[in-house]
């Protein structure tokens, strides 16, 4: 039986890379002559970052019913566990590592392990989120350059991720695949695929959308926001296309759900205080002033514009089980992005077939067709925000037309596609 390793955050992380790795270990585990292993972090970041990045919420058993065996073992702080990793996997013998490649700054021990693996004669895959990250620094693309070059192959979801690819290591020589494609021809692999469709969200049709609706005190045309709250994502000028959208109507609601990224631990603590101070004098010296995002506080809109009335904010993790609640109360999902790489958010929204409301940057426009899936509206443009948003009442998206663009982008094709390289 051939055995395959995806390393990434496990079940007990919060947030998309963990449950997007849960999600290809999954589907991976439905081919029948693979033995799948999830290898993860113990503790995925440098330790004065001040943040709980543990799902301490959902209940439900993502892996049940699957044969799955997950390892937590890596230790950012702990380069004795990086050796002891690297020692698992050689011991596992796996037919290849998928390695998923969404922060800069696991390049230290990620390079570590990925180097050592192909020297072992094991097979290195880098399933990659980004290129250039979305708050980039001279640090970020040194590690990037230096960890991701040793890989037998890519995953990429996007044209210009591709492109951010060649652009950083020009000197090797890509084949760029699309998922059809057959594995034949010199060069070094690239895939490009999509971001599937979670099959961990579903919709309950039992579910009291209408009570549940009432109980927040939702009006007639919901559009959500949903996930982690950064400054790339451009909150702000969601609240702000919101205003100018409310002013003509009165039969609008913001629903806001989603944790504030930088507000997890108790400031009271004083462990909590020395990572902070410690975080921010790391902050100085390899970001740039403008792409320190832990002032940033969109909130405050809603008070200043006079909104609180007709946005509902909840600001904490949502467990698993509770997500779709708020898909199946809303009736469009915004993704007012600064920049963008493929999104679990948009994906989630195919899931429950809401049309998506986005910015014409990064991917958006390889995924989004504007007025047959969803609308597209101008970057950092609240005016042009408003416009799509308003658009999506007058002249509704049918729930069929996001179904159907989602249709082949599964789990399984995705999973089917990676193994034939």
């Amino acid at each position: 039986m051939r055995r395959v390793v995806t390393f990434g955050p496990g079940p007990q992380f919060k947030g998309g890379i963990a449950n997007y790795n849960t999600s290809l270990a999954r589907a991976l585990d439905r081919q029948e002559e693979l033995e799948v292993h999830i290898v993860s972090w113990t503790q995925q970041y440098p330790a004065i970052i001040p943040r709980d990045f543990i799902d301490r919420k959902s209940k439900s058993d993502l892996l049940s019913g699957t044969r799955i065996k997950v390892h937590y073992l890596l230790n950012y702080n702990n380069p004795f566990s990086w050796g002891r990793t690297v020692r698992l996997i050689r011991k596992l013998k796996p037919d290849r590592v998928i390695i998923q490649w969404a922060i800069a700054i696991q390049g230290i021990p990620l390079r570590f392990m990925a180097r050592k693996l192909q020297r072992s004669g094991i097979r290195v895959f880098f399933d990659l989120h980004f290129v250039v990250q979305k708050e980039n620094s001279r640090l970020d693309r040194i590690l990037t350059r230096r960890c991701i070059r040793f890989s037998d192959a890519y995953v990429v979801h996007s044209q210009k991720t591709f492109q951010e690819l060649e652009d950083l290591l020009p000197s090797r020589p890509y084949k760029l695949y699309m998922r059809e494609d057959p594995p034949e021809g010199e060069g070094l692999p690239v895939i490009k695929l999509f971001h599937p469709v979670y099959d961990m969200f579903q919709k309950d049709p039992a579910f009291d959308t209408e009570g549940f609706k009432a109980s927040l005190g939702l009006r007639k045309h919901v559009f959500l926001f949903f996930g982690f709250i950064r400054k790339y994502k451009g909150l702000h000028h969601v609240i702000e296309a919101f205003n100018l959208v409310s002013k003509q109507r009165e039969d609008v609601s913001l629903l806001i759900v989603g944790e504030l990224f930088w507000d997890t631990l108790d400031d009271k603590k004083l462990a909590t205080r020395i990572k902070n101070g410690m975080f921010r004098m790391a902050k100085k010296v390899f970001l740039r002033k403008q792409d320190d995002e832990r002032n940033y506080r969109p909130l405050e809109l809603i008070a200043q514009y006079g909104l609180e009335d007709k946005v509902v904010a909840i600001t904490e993790f949502v467990p698993n089980e509770e997500v779709h609640q708020y898909f199946q109360v809303s009736d469009s999902i915004l993704l007012f992005y600064l920049t963008a790489t493929p999104s679990g958010v948009e994906s989630m929204a195919y899931n429950f077939g809401l049309p998506i409301l986005a910015t014409r940057v990064g991917h958006f426009p390889e995924t989004i067709q504007d007025g047959y899936n969803g609308y597209l509206a101008a970057p950092a443009d609240p005016a042009s925000m408003a416009g799509v948003m308003l658009k999506s009442i007058d002249t509704p998206i049918p729930a069929q037309h996001v179904m159907a663009t989602s249709a082949e982008m599964s789990w399984d094709n995705y999973a089917t596609s990676i193994m034939a390289h």
